[in-house]
């Protein structure tokens, strides 16, 4: 999977949102907005193909997690993105 090119992350102070910047007018409820690790992920992702194993690994590396808890968290975030139309084939 990927992440949708025509999504954009921007960070206002504390918060990370992605937006459509195709929009003429903002649609609030197609703002999405997530947590410092979901913003790192996607920061790390924008420009790749992943799978979840991929997600858990760049857990493993920034956080001091276990594979265990990585690979459930990988597993949330994906469903996440792809349940909200964030994700492509």
């Amino acid at each position: 999977m990927k992440l949708r090119k025509d999504l954009i992350l921007r960070t206002i102070g504390d918060y990370h949102v992605v937006v459509d910047p195709g929009q003429e007018m903002v649609d609030m409820s197609t703002v999405f907005t997530l947590n410092s690790t979901s913003a790192f992920l996607w920061q790390e992702l924008e420009n790749s193909s992943f799978t979840v194993e991929a997600i858990a690994e760049l857990l493993c590396q920034h956080y001091e997690v276990t594979e265990e808890t990585a690979r459930k968290d990988a597993e949330t975030i994906f469903i996440a993105f792809r349940e909200h139309g964030l994700l492509v084939d």
